[in-house]
């Protein structure tokens, strides 16, 4: 399989194995009628043979390898900035260099935009399995254009498999980094005008009969950033209808800065502070998506959506990313809801 792959040329067989667990979901999802982002992903056999022909393997080895068994936090720092370091440094084999280029250039020919932004996403073999989640440690980069921000955006999400987070993490679990080669989307970045998660359950409660959304203006890093408290919606599963609407003030909104070429936060206008984000409509674009999910994969789901600043209504809703959710009994008792406890659901780790 080639190193550079269009998503419209991968089939829900294949796209896990040659891009990772993300861009395997967006795939699956696609298939089942879900809008989601054109893009490309640079496949797992690319990062093998960067690592392999560059040397990384070997500077990798040799710092895992002189961890003691039972590291310190400091020492798992120290060892994470080594080899996010040596990833930095080390250039991209130049026909795999050409062949991401042209995969964006292309890409921004197919969305009429000759600088399109793009979110560059990590994509590793057994992210966000049903087992071990590693949601959230991995880095995202949003608003990145250019071939040259593209590229450099791809190397860092390759180093960002040896974060500190992750590290610990594949320590603690008795993991190697070898078994979870990272995969990279490059997707077309949705000008959002709201953004934000849903579940196909009640994710405090267990409640299967409702579905629960939490969305905020723009796109999702002040929810992330805990600078905004998102609304929270409740529609039933069976005929969508809209339980509950609770608006959240909302004081500032992130938007992307065309002229820096990357995702800001600002101040939101007064008379939207305590606006609604979204309407019925929109909560039933939404949660139609999430039940077909679901329905799709046969268990508990829960998405990251944007509403496109250009959707007309009655347009469907992008879908960025799906993952499986674990929540308790049904019959248990919510214990209160708290939206920062979610916010670590959503990818957005940081922009270029």
């Amino acid at each position: 399989m080639r190193a550079v792959i269009d998503l419209d040329d991968l089939t829900p067989g294949n796209a896990t194995v040659a891009g990772g667990a993300k861009i395997g979901r967006l795939v699956e999802m696609a298939a089942a009628g879900a809008e989601v982002p054109k893009g490309f992903v640079v496949g797992v056999d690319a990062y093998l043979r960067h690592c392999a022909e560059s040397g990384l393997d070997v500077v990798v080895d040799g710092v895992l390898g002189e961890l003691p068994p039972e590291p310190s936090g400091a020492e798992v720092d120290a060892a994470s900035a080594e080899i996010r370091a040596a990833f930095a440094g080390a250039a991209l084999p130049v026909d795999l260099a050409k062949a991401i280029a042209d995969s964006y250039e292309r890409l921004c020919v197919r969305c009429t935009d000759i600088n399109l932004p793009v979110a560059v996403r990590s994509s590793a073999t057994g992210e966000d399995g049903n087992h071990s989640s590693f949601a959230g440690i991995f880095d995202t980069y949003l608003g990145v254009a250019g071939p040259q921000a593209v590229l450099e955006s791809v190397r860092d999400c390759w180093g960002s498999l040896f974060t500190a987070r992750a590290l610990a993490y594949r320590h603690s679990g008795g993991i190697s980094h070898r078994d979870m080669p990272m995969a990279v989307g490059v997707l077309e970045l949705i000008h959002a005008r709201s953004s934000g998660v849903a579940f196909s359950v009640h994710p405090v409660s267990g409640k299967r009969d409702r579905i629960v959304v939490e969305g905020s203006w723009g796109w999702g890093e002040a929810i992330v950033q805990g600078l905004v408290t998102p609304d929270h919606a409740e529609i039933g599963k069976a005929d969508l209808r809209v339980l509950r609407y609770d608006t959240a003030r909302k004081d500032v909104v992130s938007a992307f800065d065309f002229q820096a070429g990357r995702v800001v936060e600002r101040e939101m206008p007064p008379g939207l502070r305590e606006a609604r984000v979204l309407d019925d409509e929109e909560l039933g674009a939404i949660a139609e998506a999430v039940r077909r999910i679901e329905e799709q994969y046969g268990h508990p789901v829960d998405v990251e959506w944007v509403v496109s600043k250009h959707r007309a209504p009655g347009g469907p809703v992008h879908i960025v990313q799906s993952r499986p959710v674990t929540v308790g009994a049904e019959d248990e008792q919510p214990q209160g809801w708290n939206p920062a406890a979610f916010a670590a659901k959503y990818a957005f780790q940081g922009n270029r």
